[in-house]
């Protein structure tokens, strides 16, 4: 998941109480992960301030990748998808290096009655020069294959806050932990104040730690690889429909 990736070994889950619906989504890393989900708890109407999903908005990252320059096209499209009964917002999301698209996404986003974002999976393929599939690794959809749902943004964001982002065991185990708030940063798009910092790390690739930064108002501002691997980028501009 580019659009918000990756943690594992800082700590407790968060509380059941975190979102209306949701049960067991605090347990600790030796308890089963069982989020319960009620659709009537959730819409596509996605308005947390530090993941703001308006249909028509287009964010445009820029940054290096393995030592490439690249950029990230996230686009937010008007169309949902159902998953366990939940309309999810589609959101579309493109990577290309030196023009050539090298990723393909589509991510899939619901907003419970609370105010948490949750992420309920990615249809993702890489692609070669030719624009051929080379592998749709990390693709997932929850409820099938065991996969389930998980948190990219908390109503209240807290320091020390610890959650799942996303499951499909072997496939996507990303987790998120909130280390900073209230912070200002500052990207070709402005300068933003009450900045969230999230840690997030994958079981998956264990060296790597990343920290992303986001905006009220906005959203991911920020990207950066801190550990294991370098990655960076930044939010470039903001186009609307």
């Amino acid at each position: 998941m580019r659009f918000g990736r990756f943690f594992s070994t800082l700590g407790a889950l968060l509380a059941p109480m975190l979102a209306v619906g949701v049960s067991n989504a605090g347990a600790s890393n030796r308890s089963e992960y069982r989020p319960k989900i009620d659709p009537a708890d959730f819409t596509s109407e996605i308005t947390n301030p530090y993941f703001p999903l308006a249909p028509g908005m287009t964010f445009v990252y820029e940054g290096t990748s393995e030592g490439q320059a690249e950029v990230n096209t996230v686009k937010v499209t008007s169309e949902t998808r159902p998953i366990l009964g939940v309309d999810c917002l589609i959101v579309h999301d493109v990577v290309e290096r030196a023009g050539v698209v090298v990723e393909d996404t589509f991510d899939w986003y619901a907003q419970d009655k609370d105010g948490n974002v949750w992420y309920f999976g990615e249809d993702t393929r890489e692609l070669d020069a030719r624009g051929r599939v080379k592998t749709t690794d990390g693709s997932w959809e929850a409820g099938q294959h065991g996969a389930k749902p998980g948190i990219v943004m908390t109503a209240l964001p807290t320091i020390g806050d610890s959650y799942r982002q996303e499951y499909r065991k072997g496939v996507a185990e990303d987790r998120g932990r909130i280390i900073q708030v209230g912070e200002t940063r500052t990207t070709p798009t402005g300068s933003y104040d009450d900045v969230v910092v999230i840690a997030e790390r994958t079981r998956l690739e264990p060296k790597i730690l990343e920290h992303k930064e986001y905006a009220p108002g906005i959203g991911l501002i920020n990207e950066n690889v801190v550990k294991g691997a370098d990655e960076a980028s930044h939010l470039a501009r903001i186009e609307r429909a």
